[in-house]
């Protein structure tokens, strides 16, 4: 029996037996106690079901059946639930509690109330039986109740033009449309955000009032909305007088040199009681200034603003009123620790060999004081080759040392100014700089330097721009010689020019990304992440002017070195169903490619090349293990060949990938997390756009589109523990392309797979074949 079997085999017979047990807790209760097990919501439409139900109490809930278990294994003695030394694991039994259910039928009456139904009438209906009980939660709605005039009483005619300029264009609440509380609601907190946006500092909510009249006739209902004055006053319009900023160090930081001063330029009296920070790079953000007429948008923007810096880990602004028309503002602001360090490490396992990576992050948050962000990052990787001979120092299959330093400033360096360039986002320029190198035992060594300087805004809410207008590296790859030489003698002449080399690259990026903040959200919206890479446009004009020198394979070259020429661009593009509660459907099309001319017209490097695979493409395969195209591997005919290439082989110029995945919840309380659930199904692959002697079969053909497509599907569990998310999917192979005619359709081998497994290892030694996939990750994989 397979290990991937067994695991299957393994898990079904547990949640069985979880199941099992969870239905057995029953048993544990008093003989006038009843254990909740299923709950129904009758006579309620669908659109309102998932609201309606959480107004259910927790306490009557159905338990989840693998936190009821743990709980029953901790505190359960001699067949009786314990009643002291009670352990606070897993979820303890929610029993029948009859006013529960009666508070809960209330409050669902209610609810529907407030949506129109104001005749609704709920009772319940509990079916008792070998202590189990089932509720029914049985509602009359009675016919809703539609709106049939709207009147309107402002005391004040200021406010009365402001709702109807802003607030009444755009408004949710029809003649027609049946009565919801909830559009009042959002109607008043729109009205209250346009008149404080005014400069009404002391306009509270509570100045808007409705009145409801279901007198009227029929089913019908008459709606009053009142803007009351301030008690023997009126509303009154604000403007900014002074304005100052204190920062305050944190208690366990000592005073330093005080700074205290006044900015005639900006107008803002400035004390900073640690000594560490300059006042301009902060008064960027604070949007409230002398002269102008208070905002409360303006407030919450620096409050976004001056927290997205992220150097301060308390910001407050508070208001003093000068007379009945004047306010001076008051920043204070608490700075984060100055200085930290994190230490990261992890355990790897990959095609039978493990290993382990190990990091080290030094940050300092205010290096020229005005928050700007300085990180220092080591990272350390070796992995060890089991079948590699000798002591463990001699089964080093690749070490890879890494390091960077990235400088983040918060704004956009640049030698003139944009006006509102922060009112969406906050604008960052980084400066960054990293160095690789990575060792493959007895085969291939990588020496890489990469220097860049980026700058990223927000256009509006949901629109952000990444442009970064210099990319500087150089790149020294070799192979053992020994290696190369058996590379050469085998036809991967390609092979060794693509990797075997130096090279200067001096190019630029663009990438454009729309609604990435909705991505965590449940409600209708696609998503768009487009990019673009040129590189060597500028060193070919200046070679072919100042007519650089060419080496002996005819490419133009800067310090001895040649420079890259390519262009790349992709494309992520995706649409997001919402199915109500917490289902959701995702349509997932990603597509890239990238095309080398000029200077290296021959080849794309390692490095610009796409992969297909892992955890956020095609779950079904291994990173870098698909493709491209009709590829197998079995073609390299050298065994030790083939170890020394995995990984290496399967990349490509053209990439087409599409995701459909369907997400559901699972249980809304499983160790303390939500536990939800996802089954997918992928496709796509990656391509060469030209025949070549390393990738028989490898090359883009439209003739052949379908029959090198590859297909997976598979389930996964995502582990929501709101601040972030772990997720472990199972991926299952279902077409692959490596194949010819039907047997491309593995599937059908699932069930007999001793035969076939062993004929690929025959073939394809040291690969194994793999019909299942597993991949851990953190956050969602699209």
């Amino acid at each position: 029996m397979t290990k991937n079997r067994s695991f299957l085999i393994f898990t079904s017979i547990t949640l069985l037996l979880l199941i099992f047990t969870s239905c057995r807790s029953a048993k544990y209760l008093e003989d006038d106690q009843a254990l909740v097990t299923d709950i129904d919501l009758n006579g309620i439409p669908n659109e309102l079901k998932e609201q309606s139900s959480l107004y259910i109490s927790n306490e009557i809930r159905p338990n989840s059946a693998l936190n009821l278990t743990i709980y029953n294994v901790f505190n359960t003695h001699n067949g009786k639930y314990k009643t002291d030394n009670i352990r606070q694991v897993g979820e303890a039994p929610h029993i029948l509690d009859s006013s529960l259910v009666e508070l809960s039928s209330s409050q669902i009456q209610s609810f529907l109330r407030t949506k129109g139904y104001f005749n609704a009438s709920v009772n319940t209906q509990i079916d008792i039986n070998q202590k189990k009980a089932r509720l029914d939660f049985n509602a009359n709605l009675g016919n809703p109740y539609l709106l049939d005039k709207i009147d309107y009483e402002f005391k004040d005619t200021s406010i009365q033009r402001i709702y109807i300029n802003e607030v009444l264009p755009t408004t949710k609440i029809k003649i027609g449309e049946k009565y919801d509380a909830a559009k009042l609601l959002e109607e008043r907190e729109r009205l209250y955000m346009a008149i404080k946006d005014k400069g009404y500092y002391d306009y509270v909510r509570q100045y808007m009032r409705v009145g409801v009249d279901t007198n009227v006739r029929g089913d019908r209902v008459d709606l009053t909305i009142q803007v009351l004055n301030p008690e023997n006053d009126k509303h009154r319009i604000y403007k900014i007088n002074n304005i100052s900023l204190l920062i305050r160090p944190t208690s366990e930081e000592m005073n330093r040199e005080v700074k205290v001063y006044h900015d005639s330029s900006l107008h803002i009296d400035f004390m900073d009681e640690t000594g560490h920070f300059r006042l301009r790079p902060i008064a960027r953000y604070m949007y409230l200034r002398g002269g102008q007429t208070y905002s409360l948008s303006n407030e919450n923007l620096s409050y976004d603003r001056l927290y997205e810096m992220n150097g301060f880990r308390s910001v407050k602004i508070n208001f003093e009123k000068i007379d009945s028309s004047l306010l001076n503002v008051k920043y204070e602001l608490i700075p984060r620790s100055l200085m930290a360090n994190q230490v990261e490490g992890e355990y790897t396992f990959s095609s039978g060999m493990s290993g382990f990576n190990i990091g080290n992050t030094f940050s300092h948050r205010n290096v020229f004081g005005g928050a700007e962000l300085l990180e220092v990052k080591l990272r350390y990787g070796v992995l060890f080759d089991p079948r590699l001979e000798g002591n463990l120092s001699q089964k080093i299959f690749n070490n890879d040392f890494q390091v960077g330093v990235n400088l983040v400033i918060p704004r956009l360096l640049l030698p003139f100014q944009i006006r509102g360039i922060g009112k969406y986002g906050l604008p960052r320029t980084t400066f960054s700089s990293s160095l690789q190198l990575f060792n493959q035992d007895n085969t291939y060594s990588n020496r890489y330097l990469i220097n860049t300087l980026n700058y990223s805004w927000w256009q509006s809410s949901t629109l952000q721009h990444s442009y970064t207008p210099v990319v500087l590296e150089y790149r020294v790859g070799k192979f053992n010689e020994t290696f190369k030489q058996n590379l050469r003698s085998e036809g991967y002449e390609l092979y060794v020019e693509s990797n075997d080399r130096e090279y200067f690259g001096l190019g630029s990026q663009y990438a454009i990304t729309w609604n990435a903040p909705k991505l965590l959200k449940l409600e209708d919206f696609s998503y768009l992440r487009s990019s673009l890479d040129l590189s060597g446009n500028l060193l070919g004009l200046v070679s072919q002017a100042f007519n650089f020198r060419r080496n002996e394979d005819n490419q133009r070259i800067l310090f001895k070195v040649p420079y890259l020429q390519y262009i790349k661009g992709e494309v992520d593009y995706r649409w997001y169903k919402h199915l109500e509660g917490n289902r959701q459907f995702v349509l997932r099309f990603n597509g890239g490619l990238a095309v080398p001319y000029g200077n290296n017209s021959r080849l794309l490097i390692f490095e610009k090349s796409f992969f297909a695979g892992g955890m956020n493409g095609i779950r079904a395969w291994q990173a870098r293990t698909l493709g491209p195209g009709n590829y197998n591997r079995k073609s390299i005919e050298d065994e030790n060949l083939r170890l020394s290439l995995r990984n290496l082989d399967q990349l490509g110029e053209v990439k087409l990938e599409t995701n459909l995945e369907y997400r559901f919840r699972l249980l809304n309380n499983f160790l303390g997390a939500k536990m939800n659930g996802a089954t997918f199904v992928d496709m796509g692959n990656i391509w060469r756009l030209r025949e070549d002697r390393f990738n028989p079969n490898g090359q883009f053909e439209i003739n052949k589109f379908f029959s090198q497509i590859a297909i997976g599907t598979g389930f996964g569990l995502r582990f929501d523990m709101d601040y972030f998310i772990m997720r472990l999917d199972a991926g299952l192979k279902v077409k692959d392309p490596q194949f010819e005619g039907n047997n491309q359709w593995v599937i059908q081998k699932l069930f007999n797979t001793k035969d076939f497994k062993r004929e690929y290892y025959n073939s394809n030694r040291p690969d194994r074949y793999n019909f299942i996939q597993y991949n851990f990750g953190v956050g969602l994989p699209f």
